[in-house]
């Protein structure tokens, strides 16, 4: 178990005051068996009337209206969590399921069907091409193994990028460059999975491991917002895998959004009305500590 304090602030500079529309900002952590919401604030600059909102996937989301023109924009949140992760358990999942290809069980299909389904062009196959030679190199094809491997083989041949520009790349388009930032991974892990006929979704939220700081193989994503992957297996659940760290299961992982698509999942989004050069630029601040859970009461 780990107690963990989040700051997370985005500050948009502008040449001059313009207004804004309508922003919504994805920040808040649900209380669930593994994450415990103990503390949470919201400052907003310029003020802004707010209102919270749960999405289709059930995420809560900020929505901020703004009356008032200003020259920068910022929104910070803070929280502070507890986080019980567990590992994935080959014993959880049903036995129908240990192994691939399987079928998901007839009452499952409906709410997982678009989960399943892939959602980005791949006329050359290629994604398929890649998954079957990682496949090919698992130790074996039971479901666990497979996604483990799909999980190591991203890590190992894609070498890490950040990238401040909006949207994600095509699953295609990474395969190409080789490179990609941790949400680029992560839709290129979902369509990889969603080949074999498994549903997957995309998570939004944060990275931290205090022991890692300045290790040699501290791991990638720490300091911002980070992006992974949740797949379904009957029996076991949604579970969670970061192709970008080859992590396994949610340790170290602090989930803030679920959706189908990265496109859903933004943690802020919004526009401006004013000159179009008028935009300077923007900062990311993200802070995650550990800290000392409290001790339990009398």
């Amino acid at each position: 178990m780990s107690r963990l304090k989040v700051l997370h602030r985005t500050l948009y500079r502008y040449s001059e005051p313009v207004t804004f529309s309508e922003h919504r900002f994805m920040c808040r952590p649900r209380d669930s068996h593994d994450l415990r919401l103990f503390e949470t604030g919201i400052r907003i600059e310029p003020p802004a009337e707010v209102r919270w909102v749960h999405d289709v996937f059930g995420n809560s989301v900020l929505v901020a209206s703004f009356a008032n023109p200003a020259q920068e924009l910022m929104f910070e949140s803070t929280f502070v969590a507890e986080h019980f992760p567990g590992a994935p358990n080959v014993e959880m999942i049903e036995p129908y399921a240990l192994r691939l290809p399987f079928s998901y069980d007839a009452s499952e299909m409906p709410d997982l069907a678009r989960s399943v389904e892939r959602a980005y062009p791949d006329p050359e196959h290629r994604v398929d091409a890649w998954v079957r030679e990682v496949c090919a190199a698992a130790p074996s094809d039971e479901t666990l193994a497979v996604i483990e491997a799909i999980t190591h083989a991203i890590k190992a041949q894609f070498t890490y990028q950040a990238r401040d520009e909006e949207g994600t790349q095509a699953p295609v388009e990474t395969l190409t460059l080789g490179t990609g930032s941790c949400r680029d991974f992560a839709l290129l892990m979902m369509e990889a999975v969603r080949s074999l006929g498994l549903a997957a979704r995309f998570v939004s939220g944060y990275l931290y491991d205090e022991s890692l700081v300045d290790a040699q193989d501290a791991m990638v994503g720490g300091g911002a917002t980070h992006a992974w992957v949740q797949v379904y297996l009957p029996g076991a659940g949604w579970l969670a895998f970061d192709p970008t760290n080859a992590i396994v299961g949610g340790r170290n992982l602090i989930r803030v959004a679920v959706a189908r698509d990265p496109s859903q999942a933004a943690p802020l989004t919004g526009s401006f009305t004013g000159p179009p050069d008028a935009y300077q630029g923007m900062e990311v601040v993200v802070e995650v500590r550990v800290e000392q859970a409290a001790p339990p009461a009398a």
